[in-house]
């Protein structure tokens, strides 16, 4: 067996009696909030008593999800989690772990699947297409409002006054759409 530790092995993290954690791949303290990150991150840890040596993940990261719970934005439903409560002591309680354990990867699989498909929407889809149709429009109209003239003759935008605020106004209309849709699109790839 070698000394080297391989990607499938977990960090081991001690809690001490004086409810500190101590990381022992960094050689350092951290805090609930770093192994929260390290959740996000998609890092494998394990907990343990730093005195009796016992698994104490489930515990730890029940804490943090009530930290997560206590900073405002909640995401357990008060429903949820009354359900969850009822489950304890039922004869079904043995299968709720499973099913909430795969309810959470299709959802995160469902996530994933989204976010290709927003991505490919946007790029090469009919929303690309839109957006150089507007370009292309919009420096149609610049130009026609900077074009060149010889001296002594009227510019085409006073030549065409009339008609020019009616296209302005659907050039305006047309970029506040684009910028809508980029607003859309920063969101949804948060």
């Amino acid at each position: 067996m070698t000394d080297q530790k391989t990607q499938a092995d977990p960090i081991i993290i001690k809690k001490y009696a004086n409810r500190r954690l101590y990381n022992t791949d960094s050689s350092s303290y951290i805090t609930l909030e770093h192994l929260a990150t390290m959740t996000r991150e998609g890092r494998d840890f394990k907990v343990v008593d730093a005195r009796t040596g016992d698994d104490i993940t489930h515990n730890v990261l029940t804490q943090i999800i009530m930290e997560e719970e206590n900073r405002g934005q909640t995401m357990l439903p008060v429903s949820f989690l009354r359900q969850l409560i009822s489950m304890y002591g039922d004869s079904m309680q043995a299968m709720v772990p499973q099913y909430l354990e795969a309810s959470m990867e299709a959802f995160r699989r469902n996530q994933e699947q989204f976010r290709e498909a927003m991505a490919g929407a946007f790029s090469g889809g009919p929303f690309e297409a839109i957006a150089r149709r507007n370009m292309e429009m919009f420096e149609a109209a610049t130009k026609a409002f900077v074009a060149p003239q010889k001296p002594g003759q009227a510019s085409p935008s006073a030549k065409a006054a009339a008609p020019a605020a009616p296209a302005k106004d659907e050039l305006s209309e047309l970029k506040e759409q684009l910028a809508q849709l980029q607003k859309q699109m920063e969101r949804l790839g948060k």
